[in-house]
């Protein structure tokens, strides 16, 4: 039994022969750019402003996302040795640069509930910025690289043993919550830096099913009527293990974020009914 996920019982076998036939996670990378009218965000943030609350684009994304996944929760799977899991938490990898530093960031990650609000997310992500971009050596991943790097030669020893054991399921819980490579998304805004979107991989090593990378603001053509407009669009590059869900889910979902991303009112209240992944439940006999 896995400290981070539950294995999987009632799932289209169709799933686990993926998994032989693809057993490494870069074999199963599907890539898409998605386009994200900006104006929608964008009177969100100022509307927010006039209240006295910032927002952050990023927290109106990943408000979004969050939300999704408690609608979607086969976006929350993932696979290890051939075998597909449900993940017990949801949590999201993101860098943030270091305080003074030329270009330099550190990753690690947050956790969210499924029925969190914007406002919650928000929050999060402020204390979670907040505490890594000055406190960074406080934080898990920094720790854990510490530790390996203590003592010479213990860096290719440790690495290959804290695999063999994830393989394994014999991770301990502490080093999972220390891992950014363990989490449910990694998320990378690129505009930050002034650079275009890309498509960034998902790692071999450790449980990281989904990339999400945000790049410049672009203009995308758009039919209104018999003219075309230029529409200012955020685009997202997504990276997918399709091993753990299938297109046409991960299309639902995608649909569903844009709405969310096309109203993000609708996100500052709880989400009422999460569901529950199927895949857990015991087929009936």
């Amino acid at each position: 039994m896995r400290a981070d996920g539950i294995k999987l019982k009632n799932v289209d076998p169709m799933y686990y022969i993926a998994s032989f036939v693809m057993d490494k996670r870069y074999d199963a990378m599907n890539m898409i750019t998605i386009n994200i009218p900006r104006e929608p965000l964008d009177e969100y943030v100022r509307e927010k402003r006039k209240q006295g609350i910032n927002i952050s684009h990023m927290a109106i994304i990943l408000a979004a996302y969050v939300r999704v996944m408690g609608e979607f929760p086969e976006l929350n799977r993932f696979i290890v040795n051939k075998k597909p899991y449900a993940r017990k938490e949801l949590s999201v990898s993101m860098v943030v640069l270091k305080a003074g530093s030329n270009g330099h960031g550190m990753m690690s990650k947050m956790y969210f509930d499924k029925k969190n609000t914007i406002f919650e997310v928000n929050d999060i992500i402020n204390r979670y910025v907040d505490e890594n971009r000055n406190e960074p050596d406080n934080n898990g991943t920094e720790k854990l690289m510490k530790i390996l790097l203590s003592v010479p030669g213990l860096m290719p020893i440790g690495v290959k043993f804290i695999k063999f054991m994830d393989k394994h399921g014999l991770l301990p819980k502490s080093v999972i919550d220390m891992s950014p490579f363990h989490a449910s998304l990694l998320i990378s805004n690129l505009a930050s830096i002034r650079t275009n979107h890309i498509y960034h991989h998902v790692y071999e090593f450790g449980t990281t099913s989904l990339s999400i990378t945000l790049g410049n603001t672009h203009e995308v053509p758009k039919r209104k009527g018999d003219e075309v407009i230029f529409e200012k669009c955020i685009p997202f590059g997504v990276v997918m293990d399709e091993r753990i869900a299938s297109g046409s889910y991960f299309a639902m979902a995608f649909r569903r974020l844009r709405q969310y991303l096309n109203n993000p009112e609708i996100l500052e209240t709880p989400l009422e009914n999460v569901v529950e992944d199927d895949g857990i439940k015991t087929k009936k006999k």
